[in-house]
């Protein structure tokens, strides 16, 4: 999957390097019509997994520190990414706010008339959903299987939820797909907070 993204991302940059430049505002709402398709999409994905939410009862209170520290880890993460690169805080906090799911991220900055930010921001979220495959089995083994879910984010519900589930138990699979749908819910509400 992340190969297929980063040729998908290939191909867009020299296709538009080639596009007419009125073309972009057809992209615009092409862009957003995909993005509300793929929010139906994970509804659905989410209505559709009746197990996981009896699971998550049993759990209780106590499934929300994850994606809690997930979130604000990442908020903590892009703080300190701002400073350094002396950008400002808000937008800093707003590219991190993606959690991993670059395909929101990205357009949500861009359409607010951030398009560097929306840039920076879906690249940041790619990365970190390539170095999450990478880095899953080496968080197991040297730390413990609840570190393998942190750094998927959002995408701790879908595309990382396999990685996570080979390398750890039942348990830290439903707590990891809870927090990924935690973060994902969270994700449209938090990067408008930072606008």
């Amino acid at each position: 999957m992340s190969l297929a993204i980063f040729v998908i991302l290939v191909l867009g940059i020299l296709a538009g390097i080639y596009m007419p430049v009125g073309i972009s505002s057809v992209l615009d709402q092409a862009s957003s019509m995909m993005l509300l398709i793929l929010l139906f999409s994970v509804g659905i994905e989410l209505g559709l997994n009746r197990q996981v939410f009896a699971q998550v009862r049993k759990l209780g209170f106590r499934i929300l520190l994850i994606p809690l520290g997930v979130i604000l880890g990442s908020l903590f993460g892009g703080a300190i990414g701002a400073i350094i690169t002396q950008m400002q805080l808000k937008e800093g906090l707003a590219i991190v706010s993606g959690l991993g799911w670059y395909s929101l991220s990205g357009i949500l900055l861009t359409n607010a008339g951030n398009p560097i930010g929306g840039t920076i921001s879906f690249l940041s979220n790619v990365f970190r959903e390539m170095i999450t495959f990478i880095a899953i089995p080496f968080l197991v083994k040297y730390l413990n299987s609840y570190s393998a879910i942190a750094p998927a984010g959002a995408t701790a519900m879908d595309t990382t939820l396999g990685m996570i589930s080979k390398h750890t138990d039942g348990k830290t699979a439903v707590i990891a797909f809870t927090s990924g749908v935690i973060c994902t819910l969270i994700v449209p509400v938090l990067i408008p907070l930072f606008l």
